[in-house]
């Protein structure tokens, strides 16, 4: 398998699976919000400084949808993950350096 076949069908699973599978997370709060209520803690909690960011709590602002606005999230949080990733990779690639003798 060519490797661009291989990146672009790894790329397309991850963003059905942000988009679709997270469809289907669940509401409930998480592993340490979940066992601050039950110490008795949980209301000390406050909102991060991200809070009023366009993906805060996994959600996208705008759409009333929260399933939808979930999974919009999820595939944001892929793209951004791809482009990052990939721009890393680009910039400590391996060169030749017969090509930049020039």
């Amino acid at each position: 398998m060519r490797t661009r076949t291989f990146l672009a069908l790894g790329l397309l699973v991850c963003l059905l699976v942000a988009g679709v599978a997270s469809y289907y997370a669940s509401a409930h709060p998480d592993g340490l919000e979940h066992v601050a209520e039950q110490a008795g803690f949980g209301h000390t909690a406050e909102d991060s400084a991200t809070a009023d960011s366009p993906l805060a709590d996994y959600q996208t602002r705008g759409v009333e949808d929260s399933r939808v606005s979930g999974g919009l999230a999820g595939v944001a949080g892929v793209a951004l993950v791809a482009v990052l990733g990939g721009g890393l990779f680009w910039l400590v690639r391996r060169r030749d350096p017969a090509a930049s003798d020039g």
